[in-house]
């Protein structure tokens, strides 16, 4: 897999971007992240990590103000872009094509360049607008992919369910996890 673009906004569900981040790190997969303003507050409040110790998880940490920063362009060559959590302001303005930071612009580069771009909102429960903004998107070539946590699996805890889910994303986007738990039917 090529590098890896994550993008992190002030939705709730940053534990979910820090495992996916850790697993990316553990599977020899290059990654860079940018976080919003409201990311950065939500990240120590849900996660326990500073702005400064996500540094340790990514190559390259963008702010959404560096709008002249590489994933700006289609020039640069991620093989994916997942925003996790995704708030719905950023879903509304990737649906709308509003590139507004360098999250949005960077999410509008890989619609156009025809690139993989995963959105992982984050909201319950969903008005008609947030619906229709996920159908645009999805239209565009974003794929929808919400925080739902799986239970057959049989989590112990919290972290059980995140860093399964953070696993099936990175299956998702073709990245082989050894020893996932896999649903097997009824017995």
């Amino acid at each position: 897999m090529k590098k890896v673009l994550v993008a992190i906004t002030g939705a709730s569900g940053s534990p979910y971007a820090v495992s996916f981040l850790k697993l990316l790190k553990q599977q020899g997969v290059a990654t860079e992240t940018i976080i919003s303003d409201a990311g950065k507050k939500v990240l120590p409040l849900e996660a326990g990590l500073s702005f400064e110790e996500l540094l340790d998880l990514t190559e390259r940490l963008y702010s959404e103000h560096e709008i002249g920063a590489p994933p700006a362009s289609g020039s640069t060559n991620y093989g994916a872009m997942v925003i996790v959590p995704c708030t719905m302001g950023t879903l509304a303005a990737i649906a709308h094509g509003l590139a507004k930071n360098l999250i949005s612009r960077a999410a509008d580069v890989m619609l156009k360049e025809r690139r993989p771009l995963i959105l992982v909102v984050r909201e319950t429960p969903f008005n008609e607008i947030h619906l229709k903004n996920m159908l645009l998107a999805a239209s565009a070539g974003a794929t929808i992919y919400p925080a739902m946590p799986a239970f057959y699996h049989n989590p112990k805890n919290i972290q059980e369910m995140v860093d399964f889910f953070a696993k099936r994303l990175a299956e998702f986007l073709g990245i082989e996890i050894e020893n996932l738990k896999r649903w097997r039917g009824l017995s």
